[in-house]
């Protein structure tokens, strides 16, 4: 971001702050309209003001720290969250104000047709519903201060069961583990980690994938983990490629050449993890006399590097072949994939960490985040041709997770119809 778009990002932050702390201020004017103590009144209110315009000054100094730094880091990431935590709560109290605001100005407007303009009547803010407000607003910030403490480690496991007509009779029932996006620049408890792990472990899938994104920027992020990820083990291997973080584009390096050294040092690090790293290229794996072919590509996606060939990552094989890929970025699988002349029966990405906050029910999945991604989470089919998004294992900027919890996928793979 140049000067002039970052100086007008921290101006609309600091704007939108003020006027969410301005709105949220009128609640407990209503709440405190009749304390008889005027000094104890204004004292509550200069206390308000010296607070929250505290943090919205803290907050932008961060921003303006990691626009200077080029990254985000364990510090930055906490006042982020103070930030979001803050931001989400006050919209669920300005949206009860917002809509009294609307009725009151209806009102006034039927008073001043009714009785012109000496005998307008505005009418008053109601302090129940200051209460309600207050009180539905508690919600999410309860929801926020768990995800940032407890719900980025509540792993999850998500299986699905896949029946593909052309599987090899040898794959009937072959399941596949994959975990996305570890970003192990953001983990410090890292018993936490392994208990994510661990459980990733206690499903003793056939095969192992990882869909990118191992860290944030810097390859040595990983390092007070290697051997916790390296306790992963398949009997058909442990397989991985490239996400948009691992190239470091988003830190400013002092040269090329660092930059280059890095991004080489996070391609050994995933030989150190045991973890084959495929660079648009395709391997076979082989049971009982029978194959399907697993097909890794580099990041390629709307918006980010494009660096992926699909078509250099699938020389060599058939039409016919039974095919798996590993795409970090899920609009590859709408740009390029889906529609492939060489069918891929089955895509395997992460990327969107279903941004980390959402609601999934039975009965409604939403986040932000679908206003980007179309397919976001969870399995997606079309003609046949299967796409799956984790939700990431990891978290990144925010470093918490609301009702979109980090995630371990099973597939397994079947052999029919549907």
């Amino acid at each position: 971001m140049n000067q002039i778009g970052g100086l007008i990002f921290l101006i609309a932050v600091f704007l939108f702050s003020t006027f969410l702390n301005w709105y949220v201020f009128q609640s407990l004017k209503t709440l405190l309209v009749d304390l008889e103590s005027v000094k104890a009144r204004h004292f509550a209110f200069s206390i308000y003001w010296i607070v929250f315009t505290g943090i919205s000054f803290w907050v932008i100094f961060t921003f303006y720290s990691i626009f200077k730094a080029g990254e985000i880091n364990s510090d930055h990431q906490q006042v982020l969250n103070v930030f979001l935590t803050l931001v989400v709560t006050q919209l669920v109290c300005v949206v009860f104000l917002f809509g009294e605001d609307i009725v009151r100005n209806l009102q006034a407007g039927f008073s001043f047709i009714a009785n012109g303009r000496d005998g307008v009547i505005f009418p008053a803010r109601t302090k129940w519903l200051s209460v309600l407000a207050l009180s539905v607003s508690l919600i999410p910030f309860s929801s926020f201060v768990y995800g940032v403490t407890k719900g980025k480690y509540n792993f999850k496991v998500h299986k699905e069961v896949i029946y593909f007509e052309d599987l090899p009779d040898a794959f009937d029932g072959f399941t596949i583990t994959q975990i996305s996006d570890i970003h192990a620049g953001s983990f410090k408890d890292y018993k936490a980690v392994k208990k994510g792990v661990d459980l990733a472990i206690a499903q003793k899938s056939d095969l192992f994938v990882f869909t990118g994104d191992l860290v944030n920027h810097h390859a040595e992020e990983i390092e007070p983990m290697l051997d916790i990820f390296s306790e992963i083990k398949a009997p058909y291997g442990q397989f991985s490629i490239i996400g948009n973080h691992d190239y470091g584009d988003y830190l400013s390096w002092d040269n090329p050449e660092d930059k280059l050294a890095n991004f080489e040092k996070l391609k050994k690090q995933h030989n150190r993890l045991g973890y084959r790293l495929l660079l648009d290229e395709h391997v076979k794996i082989k049971k009982d006399g029978q194959e399907i072919t697993l097909v890794g590509v580099e990041n390629w996606g709307v918006g980010f590097q494009s660096k992926g060939d699909l078509k250099k990552a699938m020389d060599g094989t058939d039409r016919g072949d039974f095919k798996i890929l590993l795409s970090h970025d899920p609009s590859h699988w709408d740009r390029e994939v889906k529609n492939n002349s060489n069918k891929i029966h089955l895509t395997l990405s992460g990327h969107t960490h279903g941004m980390q906050f959402g609601i999934e029910t039975p009965i409604l999945k939403w986040s932000p985040v679908q206003y980007r991604y179309p397919n976001w989470a969870g399995l997606v089919e079309e003609a046949g041709r299967y796409l799956y998004v984790n939700r990431g294992f990891g978290f990144h900027a925010f470093s918490g997770r609301v009702g979109i919890w980090p995630e371990i996928t099973v597939i397994e793979l079947r052999k029919g119809e549907n």
